[in-house]
């Protein structure tokens, strides 16, 4: 086993960690004492040379994610637990284990303790989506733990790191400490590394949905909208309801099953409108009643001559980077502003932004820009955030990432 590398920070630096928040900085770094490489542990100590934490290295403004404030043995034990203890708090949730759900996220990332791993189980599938080296190297750790959490429930477990991966330079195929023998790093694909399934279906709340996590957004279905899908089931009801960038029609089979009279879904991806399609066969719905568009959305918002009783607005993250957080409040302003010209009086707009980089504070005033903007009077009835499944870390904001209003337009 390689000898760990040495962080030692700066005077004064360890007061973040005190307060127990995951992340150090390049900035904070006193000297480095060994030569780590992406991924590697690295044990942090303060000025003094006290302990202060075990993580992961990074290469980029973030040098360090910490997963233990204790000083303890980092072995595959210590990652099973981890696992573990998340699938515990989510059949604490009643996710797991529920006739009526089959899906939710495992585990996320920092709210679990996990920096830089994500894994999404859909009915007796797991997708692994790793988002640091050093958690794509324990790979089989987590399959050995998911193993012994689902048992024969487990169908397979899909690897779909190479996007979240692809600027990484992988430099070493050598085992870590913790994991479960070498395991190559050189060439990162999307592959199944448990058996391979034929089929996806899984049940939220009741309702049915298909789901391909190999050609899907993210791991295949957005499961941090399963409580804000609820509150759209409950102001449905005979309304006439537009649902912008649609992906695979969740909102609208929410929404069709609140009762709306009409639902149009929107999104410029044919096989998202495809996959909608199929979702709205399986729950029953008479296709005359729920029009599909693939269309460019901000197209289909200043065209369209319809108005309508409800609008959805779930748009991919405008902003992914602090970089360029001012052209996505433009763009936030511009689809909200249009959207809330095609209301009619008293109609209900959803509108969310996914954006880490914006915080609550700064969506909410631009959404008060494009209220502004469209001239017309908007109250809230209900701000919105991630499911429980997604639970943030009190020490870590930085976790929540998703934002939502529920507005009504005079």
């Amino acid at each position: 086993m390689d000898q760990i590398s040495k962080i030692y920070l700066k005077p004064g630096k360890e007061a973040a960690i005190r307060r127990f928040h995951p992340w150090i900085f390049s900035g904070a770094i006193q000297r480095i004492e060994g030569n780590p490489r992406e991924g590697d542990l690295v044990t942090v100590l303060s000025f003094t040379q006290h302990f202060m934490a075990i993580g992961h290295y990074f290469t980029g403004s973030i040098a360090v994610k910490i997963f233990s404030f204790k000083e303890v043995a980092i072995d595959a034990s210590f990652w099973k637990a981890k696992l573990k203890k998340a699938y515990g708090l989510r059949r604490q949730l009643g996710l797991a284990g529920s006739p009526h759900d089959n899906a939710y996220r495992l585990v996320f990332s920092e709210g679990d303790g996990l920096p830089g791993l994500i894994i999404d189980y859909y009915n007796g599938i797991a997708v692994i989506q790793a988002h640091s080296t050093g958690m794509h190297r324990l790979t089989d750790v987590f399959i050995e733990g998911l193993r012994e959490i689902y048992g024969e429930q487990l169908k397979a477990v899909y690897d779909k790191s190479c996007e979240t991966l692809k600027m990484k330079s992988f430099t070493s195929s050598m085992p870590q400490s913790g994991s479960a023998g070498q395991y190559p790093l050189s060439v990162i694909r999307d592959q199944y590394l448990l058996d391979q399934p034929q089929t996806g279906e899984i049940l939220e709340t009741g309702h049915r949905f298909k789901i391909d996590w190999e050609r899907g957004q993210k791991t295949g279905f957005f499961l941090d909208q399963r409580g804000n899908r609820m509150f759209a089931q409950f102001y449905a009801k005979n309304r006439k309801v537009l649902n912008l960038f649609c992906y695979s029609g969740a909102f609208s089979v929410y929404a069709l099953k609140g009762g709306a009279r009409l639902v149009h879904s929107v999104d410029s991806s044919k096989l998202a409108c495809e996959w909608a399609e199929e979702n709205f066969r399986i729950n029953g719905f008479d296709p005359e009643i729920h029009p599909i568009f693939v269309m460019d959305a901000k197209k289909y918002l200043t065209e369209t001559a319809e108005r309508y009783d409800m609008i959805i607005l779930d748009p991919p993250a405008f902003a992914k980077t602090h970089a360029v957080t001012n052209n996505a409040l433009h763009a936030y302003i511009y689809i909200n502003a249009a959207a809330i010209r095609l209301m009619n009086p008293g109609g209900i707009l959803f509108t969310f932004s996914c954006s880490q980089a914006i915080t609550r504070e700064v969506f909410t005033s631009a959404i008060l820009s494009a209220a502004l903007e469209a001239g017309r009077n908007v109250r809230i009835l209900h701000r919105l955030s991630q499911g429980p499944d997604h639970p943030v870390s009190i020490f870590n904001p930085e976790g929540e990432y998703l934002k939502g209003l529920i507005l009504i337009v005079d």
